[in-house]
């Protein structure tokens, strides 16, 4: 006699199948968000160097493992280069007076032929070599498990770190410039070097989260930092949106299930059936109304009010 499965529970399965590894790669990818909140929302400048910093991180740690280096050793020259990265659009912007967004276009260029250089090719696979996946597996996870377990520890490290870092003097002074920086440099802040360091906290980050993507996917490539402003832009605004920014803790919180619902909103159109190839345009058109969400309330209300 042959039992069949129940469909219920088959269904079940298959959600969790999908589940975890979507939190997870929410939770890889929530680095690059907050990155990109430091940048955004804390410094108010849009910086577009981070689609070369991403793929920077990815190449310097993929190169890196396949040399013989260590896990440690590759993390952390994988920030080292993103800092190098921040460093240099905001030496354009504070020093050369390039506009902000100009400034992280022609970072972004330039790392393009820097990642070229750095795997040598335009694509690295880490076959039969160690990551911090592999490692975790070893403990006797699966494959999703471990991925999970990656992105809840490098998640609530990171956000642990940052709290904490804009809570001193120096944060402060990063935050005071980002809200007004006449009465920062007013009350003797450097601003300049503020931005400088805003910006190279936001791309280490950046590169740290390419360098844990790469090693989920398996490989880097040179041109996986295409649209990542716009996927961290994204997660920032839905998580503002659906989870509010009533304090700097709650904005971090935000933030990081605000990519988290990203991946399950991408997650969720592709099993309705949508073109892999429109997941670019399906993610500007949802910022573009996450954006817009403040004057859309502000119009409902307006007209409520008057009726």
């Amino acid at each position: 006699m042959i039992v069949k499965p129940r469909r219920g529970l088959a269904s079940e399965n298959t959600m969790l199948d999908i589940l975890i590894p979507t939190i997870a790669q929410g939770l890889l990818w929530a680095l690059l968000a907050l990155g990109v909140y430091i940048t955004f929302r804390v410094l108010d400048i849009a910086d577009l160097s981070v689609e070369g910093s991403f793929p920077l991180g990815a190449a310097v740690t993929a190169t890196a493992l396949v040399n013989g280096y260590g896990l440690l050793a590759a993390f952390l020259m994988a920030a080292v280069a993103g800092a190098l990265a921040g460093i240099v659009t905001g030496f354009l912007t504070t020093r050369l007076r390039i506009p902000a967004l100009l400034a992280g276009i022609l970072t972004m260029i330039g790392l393009y032929s820097i990642n070229l250089h750095v795997m040598g090719k335009a694509n690295v696979a880490l076959l039969r070599v160690e990551t911090v996946f592999t490692i975790t597996e070893s403990f006797g996870l699966n494959s999703a498990s471990a991925m999970l377990a990656v992105g809840v520890a490098s998640a609530l490290l990171v956000g642990l770190i940052i709290y904490w870092f804009f809570g001193t003097e120096i944060g402060t002074a990063i935050r005071a410039t980002g809200c007004n920086s006449q009465m920062a440099r007013a009350q003797g802040v450097n601003t300049n070097r503020m931005i400088v360091l805003g910006l190279l906290i936001s791309n280490a980050l950046v590169a740290l989260s390419g360098a844990l993507v790469a090693q989920s996917n398996g490989f880097a490539d040179v041109g996986m930092g295409t649209g990542t402003i716009v996927i961290g832009l994204a997660s920032v605004i839905i998580g503002e949106v659906l989870f509010g920014t009533r304090s700097f803790k709650n904005c971090l919180i935000s933030v990081i299930l605000g990519s988290i619902v990203y991946r399950l909103v991408i997650a969720i159109v592709l099993q309705l059936g949508m073109p892999p190839n429109d997941l670019k345009l399906f993610t500007a058109l949802l910022v573009a109304v996450a954006l817009s969400m403040p004057l859309i309330r502000e119009t409902l209300r307006q007209r409520q009010t008057r009726s």
